[in-house]
């Protein structure tokens, strides 16, 4: 069968510091492939959507499939799948992903027929069995999916992560794949899953706390069969386990791969597993990101990070003595002041290492998403991307962004423009010989993306969809049946971190 894949257009926040690879759809289009399907794919990250349509008619495919990871994203999907059901009614288009799995009925209400079916779960188990089942009178029946009729059993988990090496192949224009100055960038997953709970993730809820780990021998493959000399490894905390990362630096070493590598870790996994980064530093770590999320124990504490501020400040001197450049994420909250957003530009603007700043934002599938909603001041989709306030601030809303884009650009002004390029002008002249722009281009384009004005109007654009909020309000924990995707497995099973326990992946 003839099965199209497509990735949605980038998000206000990958306008400037990233496009990254679809590593998800590429892995479930490997699953397609052993089924004997004939698979192409469109990323409208780079790709346009006349291109798409162009593909449409020239490819002429039986199924059409949604990549949904971001909420940002619904309603260009769901226009997207309205317009292709115009185009070829007789075309099953289904979709799924991260978020396409918490929000599957509602996807499934908006789109009025045009979306066949939503995968909830991992793609790489269930997409070949959906197609294989098209035509079939109750699709309903299999695990994951949901149609207007009803949803099946719970998803499954595939049994072996290292099973379906990505199908890098389909990914055109692969030179616009960028994480700052890792341009080009290429993606790799080394373990699924997350076994802390923040409250406002959705990572261990998707995969019902589970963690999964692909064996070293087929990360080296994979990381072999790589052309790009940067690789961001997409794992949610990195080296979690310290002889998981020895056995696969031991197999890169073997194998003498040499790239340069961007991951993301926890404070206290830094902290605990130490050598484990000194020895990646030494194979061609040079970046990573770890998310603090707070400055302050209080802060901690809202968010349930299971650490502590001594923790953090360890963990950034770490880094520093180890030599790798740290990217810090701070979640900005609703009630922040001038006062706070102050504090906040003193901290950062003498810390070791980039900070960045996302605002809190309760998703579906997050314990927050259940017990802040009921204060929400938006139900529109594309204000969902960390970048715009969803909850009622402290501050006039206007206010509250000029506060925002002040204190982003004043922790910029450290690493981006002329400062930024005099610090970075080897790094940028090699880049451009070979070239390689997208870096280049970020530099500057801060100004043109960020503005507290647009910020704020977009929340005077008329949506054309609205979330539904949860039905079931709640000011204590939520219980699991609420939150979860792929169901925790009993404490006996769950305690395993073998290939064989769980997951979590971007698809």
């Amino acid at each position: 069968m003839r099965v199209l894949l497509v990735h949605p257009s980038p998000l206000m926040y990958n306008e400037i510091y990233l496009r990254l690879e679809p590593l998800g759809m590429e892995r479930v289009a490997a699953a397609l492939r052993e089924a004997k399907n004939e698979v192409r794919m469109v990323d409208l990250q780079v790709f346009t959507q006349r291109d798409l349509f162009a593909q449409l008619e020239e490819f002429n495919p039986r199924a059409l499939g949604f990549s949904l990871n971001y909420l940002a994203n619904v309603p260009e999907v769901l226009d997207l799948a309205k317009e292709i059901r115009r185009r070829r009614p007789d075309c099953f288009i289904f979709a799924g992903g991260h978020s396409g799995s918490f929000i599957a009925a509602e996807l499934l209400a908006h789109g009025e027929g045009a979306i066949d079916c939503v995968a909830r779960g991992e793609g790489e188990a269930i997409a070949p069995q959906l197609l294989e089942a098209i035509g079939e009178r109750d699709l309903a029946k299999l695990p994951g999916i949901v149609t207007a009729g009803g949803a099946g059993p719970a998803p499954l988990l595939i049994k072996d992560i290292d099973r379906f090496a990505p199908a890098r192949d389909l990914a055109a224009r692969r030179r616009k794949y960028f994480i700052g100055v890792f341009d080009p960038c290429a993606s790799i997953e080394f373990t699924r899953g997350c076994p802390w709970d923040c409250s406002f993730c959705s990572a261990w809820t998707f995969y019902g706390r589970s963690y999964r780990q692909a064996s070293p021998e087929a990360v080296a493959r994979d990381l072999a069969s790589i052309a790009e000399p940067n690789v961001f490894i997409v794992d949610d905390v990195a080296f979690i386990h310290p002889e998981h990362g020895m056995a696969i630096a031991r197999e890169i070493e073997r194998r003498a791969i040499r790239k340069h590598y961007y991951l993301e870790t926890r404070a206290d996994v830094l902290c605990r597993n130490r050598e484990v980064f000194e020895y990646w530093h030494r194979l061609g770590l040079d970046l990573m990101f770890m998310g603090l999320e707070a400055i302050d124990e209080e802060g901690l504490k809202l968010h349930r990070k299971r650490s502590s501020t001594s923790i953090n400040s360890k963990a950034i001197e770490v880094a520093a003595e180890i030599g790798v450049t740290l990217a810090i994420n701070l979640i900005v909250e609703p009630d922040w002041d001038e006062r706070r957003f102050e504090m906040v530009r003193e901290w950062a603007t003498d810390v070791y290492g980039i900070v960045h700043l996302t605002i809190a934002t309760p998703y579906p599938g997050t314990e927050t998403w259940l017990t802040e909603s009921r204060r929400l001041t938006s139900l529109d989709y594309r204000l969902f991307d960390l970048q715009h306030a969803v909850l009622p601030t402290r501050l006039p809303l206007r206010k509250f962004y000029q506060e925002l884009v002040k204190t982003q650009a004043v922790l910029n002004r450290r690493h981006l423009g002329w400062r930024g390029l005099r610090q970075v002008s080897s790094e940028a002249a090699r880049l451009l010989l070979r070239g390689q722009t997208n870096f280049i281009r970020m530099l500057w384009k801060f100004n043109s993306v960020y503005g507290h004005e647009r910020q704020y109007r977009d929340h005077l654009r008329p949506a054309k969809y609205l979330m539904d909020p949860p039905r079931l309000h709640t000011s204590s924990r939520p219980s699991g049946d609420q939150l979860y995707i792929h169901r925790p497995r009993p404490a006996s099973a769950g305690a395993e971190t073998t290939r064989g326990s769980a997951a979590v992946t971007r698809a």
